[in-house]
Formats: C-alpha cells, structure tokens, sequence
C-alpha cells in the first residue's frame, strides 16, 4: 500500500509537473475527505503521510478553546476538558486522537488527482493576479462576459473582474459584450479563488481617466491631487503643474476640449470641473466652489471648518442643485464648508462678539468696554488672555502694564477655578462608578472623562464602544456592561 502511494505522487508530479509536496499534501486532503464520510458529524480529520516511505496515519482532532460554551461541539473542546486529557493544553492546541486508516485503493488515485487539478487551477489563478498586481494596473479594460443579477462579470485577458450593481455609474446601461473601463477597488479572496472587483463610481476612476488622456501627467509634469464625484451627474478635479510653463488646466481641457471630452465620454456625460489646486486652504475652497464667486472666509483650525461668505445671488450656484457644488468642494478639499450670505455672517459675528463679550465681562470681571477692546483687539477666550505673550499684550495703546498684568492674573485664576470644578466633577463620577463591582481607578476615572459618570451611562453602552473608549478586552468590557444593567432585570 506504501508503495502505491509513493508510485502515485511520483507519476502525478511528473504528469503535471509540480512539486511532490503538492501532491503529497492534496493526498493528504483526499484521505482526510474521505475519513470524515465515516461519521455523520462535522468533524475535524488530519492525515499524514510519511515522504519517504509512503506510510500514512490517520487522526480525529479537536481545538482547544477558552469558551466554555463550544460552537463547534464535534471539533473544539473546553479547556477543562482538555487539561484532563493533556496537562500543558493551551487555547488554539489540537487534541489529537488515532484513527483506523482508509483503504488507499478506496480513495483511488482519480479522488487524489481531483483534488491536484483543483491546487493548480489554484496556483495558476493567483500566478495570472500576482503577474497583475506586479505591473501595477490599476484601471481594467475588459468584456462584459454574462450578468448576474445585475452585476456584471468582465473578462480581461485571463482575468476574470466583478462590476457590482453598486459600483456601476447610475442610469447607465451595460451589456454583455460591452467593452467597458473600471478600477480595481479590491481583491477578495473566497472559496473560489481571489477575485477581483471593480468600480466605475470611486474618485480614483477618474484620475486613472485623465492620466490616460494627459500624457503630461504620466510624464510627471502635472499632478492631479484630488478628485470628487457625483457619479453620472458631476465631478471635480484638482490639478497642480510641476512646470510653470504649463497651464494646467488648459493641458487637462486639450485642443477643443478633446482630453476632457474623451474622459467625459467613458463616465457617460459626467460634467468635469478642472480647478487649480494651492497650497493655501482658503485659496484651494474658493477654487473648488467655483463657477460661484467667494465674497469672504472665515477659516476655524480646530474643527476643520470655513464659513464661506458669498453674495445673496450667489448663494444657489455656491450650494448647487441638492448641495451638489459645496459638498463636491468639500470632498475635494477636506474641509467642512458652511456656506453664507453676508448678511448671515454678520449675524454670526455679532451673536459669537456677544458670547465672547460676556465671558470675559463675567470671568474677568471687567466691564463691556474693556471686554470690547480685548476683543477688537483679537482676543476670542481666556486662554490667550492668560497665556499670550506678555510683549503682545503690552501693544494694546488702551491698558497699562498694571492693567494687563491684572487681567492675565484675572484670567488664569479663572481658569484654575473651570479645572478644579472640571476635577470634581469627574471625581465625584468615578466615585460614583467605582461602588459596582469589577470596576476599578483607573477605568473609573477614564470613563468619567469621556462622559460615562453614571451606572446608566455604562449600562446604555455597546460592548465595542466601551473597548474603544478604554482599550480593554472585550470580555472585561462585556462583564462590566453586564453588571452595569444588573438593575435592568432585578
């Protein structure tokens, strides 16, 4: 029998020119199939066989997990149960336990050679996408094969690509036999080997577009550094030159519109607006609003945001049909735009001097006019009251060196007086967490600062929000929810 498996991975490497390791391991598998028909369960079969002298023995075994409670029942085993039959199990060992071997001659070397067909058919799939992925294509040119509930199957080359019914450009029409353009999006790997899946609705589709009908950028003479779409309808690119002897967006229009039009063409009439990238945010955003004109903006660091300011008949082409030309800007550039007219942002102004005034009114005790000056003079909190650079604060022609060494002082005991209530506040929460069980200082004190002060807090938690929220694991975090809403079912 030994020698009637040596003899048949000896005759199949050779026939299929392949290492016998895959031969040996596709046998492996055979024998291993057919092991398990002896039971009714869906058991766990390993079987191996010795390289040199063809002997094979045969194995039923069972995982070793750490939950009590087994989803697989025929193939894991508690650890309990585990150290009982080995001493020094861990979770993720194998308990092995001897089998009678099947007969050789009842798998047959035609179950074995199945099982060889389908490692190359294998291999050579993920040869072909390595050969792919090497040369680093990232727009796939094909033909539409079948369709299969509407999504489209592509063949290119021995490629075979997924065009999902989501990823395919709204109201367009494609059938089989369509040659079609798409970007790799990503590649899954399944049961039935990598496969490739392709959009036509992502920003990278159409830079991939332009990069083909602009020799310029391939060559590297322009850049194109942001993309934004809506699919079908509109689109905005921002390009950059690397040469000042080259308009951008002229060399992205073409003779006549002949580049842009190309790309237009394979996006199904997708309207391109081509704007000039920069280096300065505020710049960048009244670019990528255009054809609206910008009056003023009002750039926010901290929460990423611009108030764009336009004149009132400027409004409509600013927002654009449904929001669609500001919330392209803003996919463009990255920032959040909130689009104003004038008389709006006066409003604004006057409403945020206002709450400014009074904070320092109250908090500096000091009345409106040097709450006024403070503020014309470009102070917004007490912070930069307190911490601005004495020298700066020394140029302000209305206060003496008393006056503003009194307001700094002011400033930072004001601020000493929000941290230390801040303080025990978040103390008087932890304190009030760490009555449950389970719980201890340190987490106590991390929740508090995110906002958890109360048991009701934790209990209203899901399991995945609490690990974010500490970094612990999630069966602590599941335990402490759990007692958390202990109340729930007294």
């Amino acid at each position: 029998m030994s020698r009637e498996v040596l003899l048949v991975v000896d005759a199949l490497a050779r026939e299929k020119n392949v290492d016998k390791e895959v031969v040996f391991g596709a046998l492996e598998l055979a024998l291993a199939s057919a092991t398990k028909k002896r039971f009714h369960d869906d058991v766990d079969v390993r079987v191996s066989i010795d390289r040199a002298t063809g002997e094979y023995e045969t194995f039923r075994r069972w995982e070793v997990t750490a939950d009590e409670s087994l989803e697989f029942p025929e193939r894991q085993l508690s650890m309990e149960n585990a150290v009982n039959q080995k001493a020094d199990s861990q979770p993720g060992d194998f308990i092995e336990q001897s089998l009678e071997p099947v007969e050789f001659g009842r798998i047959g070397a035609q179950a074995a050679k199945q099982v060889i067909l389908q490692k190359i058919r294998e291999a050579e799939r993920e040869q072909i996408l390595n050969d792919f992925l090497a040369r680093k294509e990232h727009l796939v040119t094909g033909v539409i094969k079948r369709m299969e509930r509407g999504s489209a199957i592509i063949e290119s080359g021995r490629l075979e690509a997924l065009l999902p019914r989501d990823q395919m450009i709204p109201k367009e029409n494609l059938r089989v036999g369509d040659r079609v353009r798409a970007y790799l999006l990503r590649i899954e790997r399944g049961g039935r080997g990598p496969q490739l899946i392709l959009s036509r609705v992502v920003p990278e589709f159409i830079v991939k577009l332009f990069e083909l009908e602009v020799p310029e950028i391939e060559e590297g003479l322009l850049e194109i550094r942001a993309a934004a779409r809506d699919p079908g309808m509109r689109a905005k690119i921002a390009v950059k030159s690397n040469d000042q002897r080259i308009d951008p967006i002229g060399t992205c229009v073409g003779m006549r519109g002949s580049r842009v039009q190309g790309v237009t063409g394979e996006l199904g009439g997708e309207r391109v607006d081509i704007i000039l990238w920069s280096a300065d945010p505020a710049q960048f955003v009244i670019g990528a609003l255009a054809p609206a004109e910008v009056s003023s903006i009002v750039v926010d660091e901290d929460k990423h945001s611009m108030d764009v300011v336009v004149e009132e008949e400027q409004l409509a082409m600013a927002i654009g049909r449904s929001g669609q030309n500001v919330r392209l800007a803003s996919e463009l550039t990255g920032w959040n735009l909130n689009i104003m007219t004038v008389e709006e942002a006066e409003q604004k102004t006057e409403q945020e001097y206002t709450s400014i005034r009074q904070i320092f009114m109250q908090k500096l005790d000091v009345d409106e006019e040097v709450a006024d000056i403070l503020i014309q003079e470009g102070f917004s909190s007490l912070e930069e009251v307190a911490y601005v650079p004495l020298a700066e604060m020394l140029e302000i022609e209305a206060f003496d060196e008393g006056t503003v060494n009194e307001l700094r002082s002011r400033a930072r005991n004001a601020l000493l007086t929000e941290a230390i209530v801040s303080e025990e506040k978040l103390e008087n929460a932890a304190e009030s967490l760490l009555k449950m069980d389970g719980m201890d200082n340190e987490t106590a004190g991390l929740l508090a600062s995110k906002g958890v002060t109360t048991l009701e807090d934790l209990a209203d938690l899901a399991v995945d929000d609490l690990v974010e929220m500490t970094g612990m694991d999630d069966e602590r975090a599941k335990q402490l929810i759990m007692i958390a809403r202990a109340p729930w079912f007294a």
